[in-house]
């Protein structure tokens, strides 16, 4: 870890450390995006990586493209699944199951559909874009877990097919779920920490602003500058799979 990177981590702690002689406890909630996933080598579909039998991943992520032909869009989920299920957890998420044990961690809020933090162990997570691995029906509320690629569009017992359970574009997240990250950032959010995460897609880009003005201090983790990086309380660059355990292995010695 190059020095300037010790000196943000140093001064990061040093924080910490301040708060914590005002806390029997500290609340600490973990705000995740792709970054997190990145170790494990699972694509993030845009860019380079959008591409699938000359299809842009982009345009298939949508209803419509659902509408018109949803085994095409199943054989692109069931594909990305199979991407997955060959991927495993790496450091990163390891080491927020490891926090969430010492009792420190409050909540996971993920971007991500990838399931990785589920597999690694983690529970007390809010998933805003869903979960590639869960299909819900097109037809009534009934919804499944996937443990495999799914070779042909799974259907419901009702006798309906089944999507994946994932926000597309073009649809809202749900409220119960954006409610539930509100009341969190806003009461049960000492520490937040923003771990590979853009800070570009809405409303989720306003969740550190959110903790911030409700007295949260904002540790952001991201191998380049983001537009939380202007708020942040401290911007910790490198990746998240090397610089998140040094952090946590120094958060926990706190609480010993």
């Amino acid at each position: 870890m190059s020095q300037l990177k010790n000196s943000v981590l140093e001064s990061s702690i040093t924080g910490i450390k301040q708060i914590k002689q005002k806390k029997a406890k500290l609340q600490i909630v973990a705000l995740t995006g792709s970054g997190v996933s990145k170790g494990s080598g699972i694509p993030t579909f845009r860019g380079k990586d959008g591409l699938w039998k000359n299809y842009n991943a982009m345009d298939l992520a949508t209803p419509q493209a659902f509408g018109r032909d949803p085994k095409l869009v199943w054989e692109w989920y069931s594909w990305r699944i199979g991407l997955i299920l060959e991927k495993n957890p790496n450091p990163a998420h390891y080491t927020l199951v490891k926090l969430q044990d010492e009792g420190l961690l409050k909540w996971i809020i993920t971007q991500n559909v990838d399931s990785l933090h589920m597999r690694a162990g983690s529970k007390n997570m809010l998933e805003v874009h869903g979960n590639i691995f869960r299909a819900k029906c097109t037809s009534c509320s009934n919804k499944i877990m996937l443990d495999t690629a799914p070779e042909k569009p799974p259907m419901c017992e009702c006798g309906e097919m089944l999507r994946p359970d994932v926000v597309w574009f073009g649809e809202s997240l749900d409220q119960q779920i954006i409610m539930k990250s509100y009341d969190i950032l806003t009461n049960e959010t000492d520490i937040l920490l923003v771990i590979g995460t853009s800070g570009v897609v809405y409303p989720v880009a306003d969740f550190p602003f959110l903790a911030k003005r409700n007295g949260a201090i904002i540790v952001e983790f991201n191998v380049d500058p983001t537009p939380i990086s202007q708020i942040a309380d401290y911007t910790i660059l490198g990746k998240a799979e090397e610089i998140l355990p040094k952090f946590v292995e120094a958060i926990v010695k706190i609480e010993e």
